[in-house]
């Protein structure tokens, strides 16, 4: 565990695995931190250097003041690379990960080896959604809205089976800074990926769940229809796929990656 210093904010991280091996970045979804991905860390350090950061305003990174941009999210994943020295990696992100990962491909290409968008849209809702919900928070702190996202994260089958994942869930939500939380909801909320799909020039997968009301498989049907080099996965799972389905997550990404 590690701060860097960069120009635009401190971002904290975490390297596991050999130093021999090529990159393999994580990228959280809203509202969790880099221990959202603690079920692949097994499997991917066999193969990969995995790096795993707390997004801006999350976790222990800086929380800036302000509304942030996905533009300016992914300015601090490429600050973090020149920071370590990594040229090029692979990139794998989780809905607002995924569209992190999205702008990078389209925009900084020559950084990507390949790309896994999880989880994710080009856009995400409608602004009022997304008002509502900062105007909830703003009102009524994280408390309110983590009972809602937690039913729509997970499945009802794999809340009532796996009582500790969500609990574990439940409290990475529960614990997000506030103020961080809503500046991302910002980006989440202003991203608009479409124009710039077709530019996303590296090989990718987009991966789904069968059962995420979020970023439902339509979604993904439709980055996979119009980002060029893609294909398509999916799991059975709500939104946080990697957790619910973590072995058919784990065993898709790394066909993918290792091909």
């Amino acid at each position: 565990m590690a701060i860097a210093a960069l120009p635009n904010a401190q971002i904290h991280y975490e390297l596991r695995g050999p130093e021999n091996l090529p990159v393999l970045v994580f990228s959280n979804s809203l509202g969790t931190t880099l221990e959202m991905w603690d079920s692949q860390l097994g499997d991917f350090t066999k193969h990969f250097r995995v790096l795993r950061y707390d997004t801006r305003g999350h976790g222990r990174s800086e929380i800036k003041p302000g509304d942030y941009t996905i533009a300016e999210l992914a300015a601090d994943v490429l600050q973090l690379l020149d920071h370590l020295q990594f040229d090029r990696v692979y990139f794998c992100g989780l809905s607002m990960g995924g569209a992190i990962g999205i702008y990078l491909g389209a925009h900084s290409a020559q950084r990507l080896r390949k790309l896994v968008l999880c989880n994710t849209a080009a856009k995400f809702g409608t602004a009022e959604t997304w008002n509502a919900r900062i105007q909830a928070v703003q009102s009524g702190g994280m408390k309110a809205v983590a009972g809602g996202v937690i039913e729509r994260w997970y499945t009802e089958s794999f809340r009532n089976q796996h009582t500790l994942e969500t609990e574990v869930t439940r409290t990475m939500l529960g614990n997000a800074n506030p103020r961080g939380y809503l500046s991302c909801c910002a980006a989440v909320r202003d991203v608009d990926a479409r124009s710039y799909l077709a530019n996303v020039s590296v090989s990718s997968l987009v991966l789904t769940g069968t059962y995420d009301p979020v970023t439902p498989p339509s979604e993904a049907q439709f980055l996979v229809s119009h980002i060029p080099a893609s294909r398509y996965a999916e799991v059975s799972a709500a939104h946080l796929s990697n957790i619910e389905a973590r072995d058919d997550f784990n065993q898709h990404v790394l066909k993918f990656l290792l091909a």
